[in-house]
């Protein structure tokens, strides 16, 4: 605890003389950014460093992956940049393809083409609840905070009418009607209420628009490069900061094909929520919700929609995981998950950048395989 709290006066320190140097003061933002496994090469990350700091004058740009952090994959940035953040080095970080955990997923932030506005969608990836509307309830809290975090003090929550959207939108009124203070969008159409169609989404009627993950990743693709034929994301913001309820740390992703412009944008918009205090707000809004009965109203719907009790399953000694088992969709993943450890294989689950993933040891990765081949999970 003494060496983090040495480090972080030192970096006050550090700031103060920088700002009597160049006569600017004020809190400037130190965001991370990890130079590897972008589509568009190291070239295209660095230059989005150069113009977020050109753009912007309120933060500056920790570059992650040059030689002398002697990185040799995205797994070792990573172990880098989580230092930094643990260390209390960096405010934040934006990176691509981190294995956020279960419980965690990032509200992204576009400019949709109908009138140039911008709007949070929640969210963008990582799962927040293997069962869907849990999950979208939980969104629409996490786009609230990162709204507020954002200075909009008062944000409307429209949720995309995809399955579950009605279930979402009664659940969402009882926690209304229990005194979690939000606002309901109105659909431009003729019949209004707060479930948003097409034409809401390109005009960007809510601040924040609550979709499952999976949805909400494949709109920030197309509103990131619907110009560009798909292959370079060149507006927008980013797929956002990763939430939940006990995560700590202000991650940012992006994908692989964003271009300069979304990841220079992508610093800044975790300069912003690091200055908005996202986390304290998260836990804010969280607790409000929370009191307004919302771990309740979980409860009765994932009591409702199982057909059998939960079976309890011994979880084996932990490991570090650090290989990723694909294929599997997100309603078994739990069921995954516990085939495993009644083998006595200890596993996790997470989010990888195409779908959900089982998270394993190496040693473990064979055997894994092939008791989840057996499960029928995998093929």
């Amino acid at each position: 605890m003494t060496d983090k709290i040495n480090k972080r006066v030192a970096r006050v320190f550090n700031e103060v003389a920088a700002a009597i140097e160049s006569g600017e003061f004020g809190d400037k933002k130190k965001i991370g950014l990890t130079l590897l496994d972008s589509e568009h090469g190291i070239e295209e990350l660095k230059k989005a460093a150069q113009l977020a700091e050109n753009k912007y004058n309120d933060l500056e740009v920790d570059l992650i992956g040059c030689e002398g952090d002697k990185c040799s994959c995205l797994a070792d940035a990573h172990s880098i940049m989580d230092q930094k953040l643990d260390n209390n080095e960096l405010d934040a970080a934006v990176t691509l393809h981190y294995s956020f955990p279960l419980g965690v997923s990032t509200v992204g932030r576009v400019v949709t083409p109908g009138q140039g506005k911008e709007m949070l969608i929640a969210t963008t990836t990582g799962t927040t609840d293997t069962n869907r509307v849990p999950s979208m309830l939980k969104n629409t809290i996490y786009g609230i905070a990162a709204a507020k975090s954002l200075g909009i003090e008062k944000p409307t929550v429209g949720i995309l009418n995809v399955e579950g959207a009605r279930l979402v939108e009664k659940n969402l009124q009882k926690l209304k009607e229990n005194g979690y203070e939000f606002e309901f969008a109105t659909s431009v159409r003729a019949d209004g209420g707060s479930v948003m169609r097409g034409n809401d989404l390109l005009l960007g009627v809510p601040d924040i628009m609550v979709t499952d993950t999976l949805t909400g990743n494949m709109l920030m693709k197309i509103f990131s490069a619907f110009n560009t034929g798909g292959q370079y994301e060149a507006v927008g913001y980013g797929y956002g900061p990763g939430i939940g309820t006990n995560f700590d740390k202000l991650i940012g992703i992006v994908s692989r094909a964003s271009g300069a412009p979304v990841i220079a944008n992508a610093i800044k918009f975790m300069a912003e929520v690091s200055k908005g205090n996202l986390l304290e707000i998260t836990k804010a809004e969280m607790k409000a919700a929370n009191n307004a009965g919302l771990k309740d109203i979980i409860s009765e719907i994932k009591s409702s929609s199982s057909k059998a009790e939960a079976e309890t399953v011994k979880e084996p000694t932990k490991k570090v995981t650090d290989e990723e088992i694909a294929g599997i969709d997100i309603l078994e993943i739990d069921a995954a998950k516990n085939s495993l450890w009644k083998k006595d294989i200890y596993a996790e689950t997470g989010m990888g950048c195409s779908g959900p993933v089982i998270l394993i040891a190496e040693d473990d990765e064979a055997k894994a395989r092939e008791e989840l081949k057996n499960a029928g999970f995998i093929e």
